[in-house]
């Protein structure tokens, strides 16, 4: 478990709070996210099955030695090793790779080729993209009907690929390598989804379908939905390892970022490129200042600031260079009641923070302004 209260060395995520929703591997990614500097908050969105006990496994697992299909999808290294160790504790591993040897294996990448050559078996297809759009094109060029096609599923079932196969002829048999269920202690996801509500996140990472297909659940069990899915939209980014992952979430019309390559170390890259691009840098009163989630960048130079801190510089910087008024500053505030006081001590504090108190100005009566510098202030008087 990640502390959100760490804190990250500089790097290019520093200052930046980023929520990881994996339970496979979230070590290896909140180990990435941090090396760069990022504030982890990490709340697993579910658990995973594990695959020994998993009784609809067994059940395929037995029907396809007892009638051998035409073709096997094995679409994940971890997926396809974790079946055959599966089939081997339950004393079938010898009859099921002798039908695996029968059929034509199609292997979804060079991992799931190499886990799939490991078992000392050979695919008889692999593409290049990694992608199951190819497979289901090569399968539906060769043709379908008739034909007995068994697929290893991602843990809930591919959107479109066994109805466009089944649309085709083919008989089609789910291979439930592993299944996800909600995690036994909800209250991290909760925590994560208040912090989405709050904007206190700055990116929210997905690894998995039914992960984020769960933390959408979890937000509309408790009434939460449209303000996560106004977050996501607006303040919080929310970033995916690869398309399927994104199913989810674009079927609630949320855009998502997603690298390349679907892998964990170009998803940190995208978000060390995404996050930065993001925040506001500003001039003002000779330095450069640039705004980022939970610290800001003075001449380079990293400074922690508080929450309320963050809160009034953020309020300043949506006008910058015009007065806002400490009624409005103490809207801003979080919890602050009606005391305009409470706007002066957090005042106070940011500018310690900051480390550079003419940063922002006072203006007797008025309230506060950001001292941009004067080509700055022209540039935004104008706007």
């Amino acid at each position: 478990m990640y502390d959100e209260q760490q804190q990250p060395e500089h790097g290019p995520l520093a200052g930046f709070t980023v929520g990881v929703t994996a339970a496979r591997r979230a070590d290896e990614l909140g180990a990435l996210l941090q090396r760069r500097g990022a504030a982890v908050l990490h709340a697993p969105a579910l658990r995973i099955v594990p695959l020994s006990d998993d009784s609809e496994l067994l059940a395929a697992t037995k029907e396809i030695i007892q009638r051998t299909p035409d073709v096997v999808v094995a679409t994940t290294a971890i997926g396809f090793r974790g079946w055959i160790e599966a089939a081997d504790g339950w004393g079938l591993g010898e009859d099921l790779l002798a039908r695996l040897r029968e059929v034509e294996l199609l292997a979804r990448g060079p991992k799931v080729k190499g886990a799939v050559r490991a078992a000392g078996l050979t695919e008889d297809w692999s593409p290049s993209s990694e992608s199951m759009a190819e497979v289901l094109d090569r399968l539906l060029e060769e043709g379908v009907d008739g034909r007995r096609i068994a697929i290893q599923l991602h843990g809930e079932p591919l959107p479109g690929f066994v109805e466009a196969l089944r649309e085709g002829g083919a008989e089609v048999l789910g291979v439930p390598v592993y299944r996800w269920l909600p995690p036994e202690d909800i209250g991290p996801v909760d925590r994560l989804l208040d912090a989405t509500v709050s904007r206190a996140l700055d990116a929210l990472t997905f690894t998995s379908a039914p992960a984020a297909a769960s933390l959408l659940s979890r937000a509309e069990e408790r009434g939460l939905l449209p303000e996560v899915l106004a977050a996501l939209n607006h303040d919080v980014l929310p970033a995916c390892v690869g398309p399927v992952t994104a199913l989810p979430l674009q079927a609630r019309g949320i855009d998502t970022v997603q690298p390349e390559r679907f892998r964990l170390g170009p998803l940190v890259q995208l978000l060390c490129q995404e996050l930065p691009g993001r925040a506001r840098s500003l001039p003002i009163a000779g330095h450069q200042v640039e705004i980022r989630g939970h610290a800001v960048l003075v001449d380079g130079a990293l400074r922690p600031v508080p929450p309320a801190g963050m809160s009034l510089l953020r309020a300043l910087s949506r006008r910058p260079g015009w007065v806002v008024s400490r009624a409005e500053l103490l809207r801003a505030l979080p919890g602050a009641g009606r005391d305009e006081h409470a706007v002066e001590t957090a005042m106070a504090r940011l500018r310690t923070a900051l480390g550079a108190p003419k940063l922002i100005q006072t203006v007797v009566k008025r309230g506060y302004r950001l001292a941009l510098d004067p080509a700055a202030d022209a540039k935004y008087a104008d706007a």
